[in-house]
């Protein structure tokens, strides 16, 4: 296995220990989660703090959910679809929050970079851009912006309604996106 591969896996691993145990996690922990002896983390990251650095940076990598999202059917329906990706969406938030949070709980405050962020959203608008071609001949705005919209609607409401325990259902949130706020006349 190379140098980055070793990597690449330690990383994948110390991932959900991170989410399990926050930055307390030991070092055999983390060896024993990747299958390897201790001795081996530390030829492949200096310390622990670059070990969180790296796992913090593969965190908020959008790669996970533009792979689910770039299997979705688009033969489906567009609400089918737009459920689809709002869960997959919504799980990666998920994750990027609770490793953000025991990162910030712990004081390893990692290297925030927005040029990161705005990589991530506009790949993440794109992907969800796809979703809406098929029906660009039935939508009041283009595809992109349709998706930007949507983007907007999915992250803001999951994590203000995630504090008050109000949070509207997937497929709820795909039906007011769609059909409007207001019932059938």
């Amino acid at each position: 296995m190379s140098a980055e591969e070793r990597r690449r896996m330690i990383v994948q691993s110390v991932l959900p220990l991170l989410v399990e145990h926050g930055a307390g996690v030991t070092s055999s922990q983390i060896a024993r989660a990747a299958g390897i002896g201790e001795g081996t983390v530390f030829r492949v990251f200096k310390d622990k703090d670059e070990l969180f650095a790296t796992c913090f940076a593969e965190a908020l990598k959008p790669d996970q959910v533009l792979d689910a999202i770039a299997v979705i059917d688009l033969d489906q329906s567009l609400d089918d679809r737009l459920i689809e990706a709002a869960d997959a969406l919504s799980a990666h938030l998920q994750r990027m929050g609770a490793l953000m949070a025991i990162m910030h709980g712990s004081g390893k405050r990692p290297e925030h970079r927005r040029d990161r962020r705005k990589e991530s959203m506009s790949a993440m608008r794109d992907a969800m851009a796809e979703l809406f071609e098929p029906e660009k001949d039935r939508l009041r705005l283009p595809p992109a912006q349709s998706a930007a919209l949507f983007l907007s609607l999915l992250f803001s409401g999951r994590i203000r309604f995630s504090e008050t325990g109000d949070e509207p259902t997937t497929m709820e949130l795909v039906d007011v996106f769609l059909n409007g706020a207001l019932a059938a006349a």
